[in-house]
């Protein structure tokens, strides 16, 4: 049945007209109509794949039927298919061995899983996941899996997007997205509304880049090696906004969501906390590099190598998009290509296979989820209402697809800034101009354990601290890092702008971008090396030597002035030159594997 709803316009109110030229804080309060439009549901006939609008030169055709609820797709090297079902909750193995172009037989369940949705395939491990967990199991010859491996338990709450999605990178790394848990909110969870990067083990991973509502497809270019992903936008800001993001996804970098949208614009449902203005918020964020439909709902992007389809594929991304529920006029309910330039760069977005909604736009006959380069060079799409997957080849192609072996250099020069430097009052940029003062931790002593409330295995709790007022100084700025670390040294903490009449902080902060409210107002907190912001505890392998860790506290001779979510490079590079004094503790920590 079609529903349509006009929304009483003074629901919301977003700000229209010239928004390029204004700033996030304005808002004329114009009233914007939103749309509740769903499609009605038609079941697609013996035929309809012929009916599906293709470039000339391509046609589409049923590669497998009556397959239920069909969603992402991973292609092995021997071209076996796997396809996640959510709604069964498993994974099944589809083939087609005489290379007739349709899968052989029924589908073979390989493994159970309540809320399995992402998957993919590397190194002869088949990785998946749930909302909550990411699991790896060795591929059989036969195509069935050995022992299954629960690599994470503890992925962060998924709440309105639970469809979570996983990719090995070029540098051998996972990628996770992890969606926000709302159309729009302030999340408990900083891993929430990110992309993810954990070791192939599972144990460890940090937050490679935030501000991104539900990324559920992404992928590397064959040729650059950068990570590029569609974002799905914001809702009920009207028919056009917010519109689809594609994002050159960089370590560090944040994206905008919930605060601001496209290319600065402020989203008027929330505001930043800790007192900082939407302006502020959007200066730290990197806009979109393309944009495209609002409500689209890209799923699954594909960039196809070249080889065995049309002769100017290689590099270009396909993207499925499910369609609106509410926009009218509906959009979505295709699959996309985006058209990347030589440079590597994406220029526009073009229908590549459409005809899945009715030409009069209130019937829908599929909703497009999945998308995966099969080993001949065709197109795999997956249609996760009427379990359907389709084939789209090239007439006249020969051969098969180039190998998808994107450069890992951009990937690990990324992931390597600000790793195998010194200690922070190691660097010439600390050299102070007075004697050292005092600093203390309530909870434990100079060299001492530090309790483990405050390390990520307990609470994750920042601790007190304490330090000799420093005369002349205008603020102060707190660097914990621990030498004995992986990344050499890993940033547990970065705070600057610490008033210059505190002298304490309390434990258990808040981690969050700047802390407001009687000694704290207006003091800091940038990235530490899991990519959030805030006190992030220790959290050594299990079984290791204690590790030690430095709380150095910076007396300076100014406030500085960085970026949200400024680095420990941001940050000393500021202070260069205004240290009046400076003063270290050292606390220790490890965890035993009994635990």
């Amino acid at each position: 049945m079609m529903k349509a709803a006009l929304l009483a316009s003074a629901l919301l109110f977003l700000p229209l007209g010239a928004a390029a030229q204004s700033s996030p804080e304005d808002n004329d309060k114009r009233p914007v109509a939103a749309h509740f439009y769903e499609l009605t549901p038609r079941k697609p006939g013996a035929d309809f794949a012929a009916s599906l609008r293709v470039p000339s030169g391509y046609r589409a055709a049923v590669w497998a039927s009556d397959l239920g609820n069909t969603r992402m797709l991973a292609v092995a090297p021997d071209g076996s298919v796997y396809v996640s079902r959510r709604s069964e909750a498993d994974i099944i193995r589809l083939v087609d061995a005489d290379g007739d172009g349709r899968a052989d037989g029924p589908p073979t369940v390989i493994v159970n899983r309540p809320g399995l949705h992402g998957l993919t395939i590397h190194a002869g491990q088949l990785y998946f996941m749930t909302a909550h967990e990411v699991f790896r199991a060795p591929l059989r010859p036969d195509g069935g899996i050995g022992a299954v491996e629960t690599l994470i338990d503890d992925l962060p709450d998924a709440g309105q997007h639970l469809n979570r999605t996983l990719a090995v990178g070029p540098d051998e790394m996972l990628y996770i997205s992890v969606g926000s848990t709302c159309n729009a909110c302030d999340e408990s969870s900083q891993e929430n509304a990110t992309l993810l990067r954990a070791s192939l083990d599972g144990k460890r991973r940090s937050v490679w880049a935030s501000g991104l509502r539900n990324t559920i497809g992404f992928g590397w270019h064959p040729r650059t090696g950068a990570l590029w992903g569609w974002d799905q936008g914001i809702d009920w800001l009207g028919n056009d906004m917010q519109r689809e993001e594609i994002n050159l996804i960089e370590r560090g970098h944040r994206y905008g969501w919930p605060y601001v949208f496209e290319d600065g614009k402020r989203n008027p449902q929330d505001e930043p906390p800790g007192g900082l203005t939407a302006a502020r918020w959007a200066a730290a964020s990197t806009a979109p590099t393309l944009m495209h439909v609002a409500h689209s709902a890209g799923m699954q992007w594909a960039f196809h190598p070249g080889g065995g389809f049309g002769p100017d594929a290689a590099g270009d991304a396909f993207v499925a998009l499910r369609g609106s529920w509410n926009r009218k006029p509906a959009s979505g309910y295709e699959l996309a290509r985006v058209r990347f330039d030589a440079a590597g760069r994406p220029t526009r977005v073009e229908s590549f296979v459409s005809g899945f909604m009715s030409r009069d736009g209130t019937s829908q006959y599929g909703r497009p989820c999945g998308v995966a380069v099969l080993r001949d060079g065709s197109l795999l799409l997956s249609d996760d209402a009427n379990g359907i997957l389709y084939r789209i080849s090239y007439d006249g192609a020969a051969g098969q697809a180039a190998p998808l072996a994107p450069p890992a250099a951009p990937m690990r020069e990324q992931a390597a800034r600000g790793t195998n430097v010194p200690l922070a009052l190691a660097r010439p940029e600390t050299a102070a101009r007075g004697a050292a003062f005092a600093v203390n931790a309530d909870a434990f002593a100079d060299q001492g354990m530090i309790p483990r409330e405050h390390s990520e295995y307990g609470l994750g709790i920042s601790p007190a601290l304490r330090w000799g007022a420093v005369p002349g100084a205008a603020s102060y700025a707190i660097l914990v890092e621990d030498p004995d670390g992986s990344a050499k040294p890993v940033v547990h903490w970065l705070a600057w702008n610490v008033p210059a009449g505190t002298h304490a902080l309390p434990a258990g902060l808040q981690e969050r971008d700047r802390l407001s409210g009687g000694a704290l107002e207006g003091m800091m907190q940038g990235a530490t090396t899991r990519g959030t912001v805030g006190w992030y505890g220790p959290r050594p392998p299990k079984g290791d030597r204690p590790h030690a860790y430095h709380f150095q506290v910076l007396a300076l001779d100014r406030a500085l002035d960085l970026p949200l979510g400024a680095t420990r490079d941001q940050l000393l590079a500021a202070a260069a030159g205004h240290v009046l004094a400076r003063g270290e503790t050292v606390g220790r920590y490890a965890e035993a594997d009994a635990r």
